[in-house]
């Protein structure tokens, strides 16, 4: 075993029964925590532009994508979680390129305009607007002009459902992950971009297929699902939480999908 196994998970010091969702399904043994999945997040990597790139990321979490970031020829690469078990973890994993820092998103404290890309995951869906909009603007402020901004967050189809039906899924999936997520609409997503200057790229998309046997095997391999399988049968309470996550997904999977934008930070005039 590592160094970084032997770290702790981030929030492993809370109960299955209240812990966030994100962190029971890494306690279930998933590396991937993306919406979209993998293939969403390389296509956006693939977008933003990395190579001799300072990079700057938001929430890195496990490291999954901070590990396919530091693939590339990047200049450096800085991370920012306010977890201090998922700044350890990530620093080990990116020593060569750099390290994590424990830190707000909201406020980073980095130099202004340090920054060539800002990736962030799964992340801005956790936050109410102000929060969306305070850590988009942070995004902004550390990129140089010309920079990319890279996110990847849980979206709602199609561009006018319902607000009922929005609330409906706001309420229950807030019950099932114990997150108060506030997923949006593709072009919810980019005006809360464009509003903050920033210049929309790119848009992918990708079903919303997190705990589906297919996308785990194409995300976690053969050897990944088992671990999965093996710690959720052995385990009471994390399969009562997992299985509850996968009803309410399946439940609104015709309204839920992985969104990835990028967008760059003009040239100044």
């Amino acid at each position: 075993m590592s160094s970084r196994d032997a770290l702790p998970l981030p929030q492993s010091d809370r109960p299955t029964a209240t812990a966030p969702g994100h962190w029971v399904l890494a306690r279930a043994g998933k590396r991937v925590l993306r919406p979209g999945g993998a293939a969403l997040t390389t296509a956006m990597l693939a977008r933003a532009e990395l190579a001799g790139a300072q990079v700057v990321e938001f929430a890195p979490g496990l490291g999954r994508t901070a590990t396919e970031i530091c693939k590339a020829p990047i200049s450096s690469y800085t991370g920012v979680d306010q977890d201090p078990d998922a700044a350890a973890r990530v620093s080990q994993l990116v020593a060569a390129h750099g390290h994590a820092l424990q830190a707000d998103a909201r406020e980073t404290g980095l130099p202004d305009a340090s920054a060539d890309v800002v990736v962030g995951e799964a992340m801005l869906s956790m936050q109410s607007e102000k929060g969306k909009r305070q850590i988009i603007a942070e995004a902004v402020r550390l990129l140089r002009p010309g920079g990319r901004y890279a996110i990847h967050e849980l979206g709602l189809r199609p561009d006018d459902v319902a607000d009922a039906v929005k609330v409906d899924i706001t309420k229950n999936l807030a019950r099932a992950i114990h997150v108060n997520a506030r997923p949006l609409t593709r072009a919810e997503w980019t005006a809360l971009l464009t509003d903050a200057g920033l210049v929309v790229d790119w848009v992918g998309t990708a079903p919303m297929a997190l705990l589906k046997p297919g996308r785990n095997l194409r995300d976690e391999g053969v050897r990944g699902v088992a671990r999965i399988l093996f710690n959720v049968l052995r385990d009471r309470e994390l399969r009562r939480r997992v299985l509850t996550m996968r009803a309410t997904f399946n439940k609104y999977k015709s309204h839920l999908e992985g969104i990835a934008i990028v967008a760059h930070r003009p040239e100044e005039s």
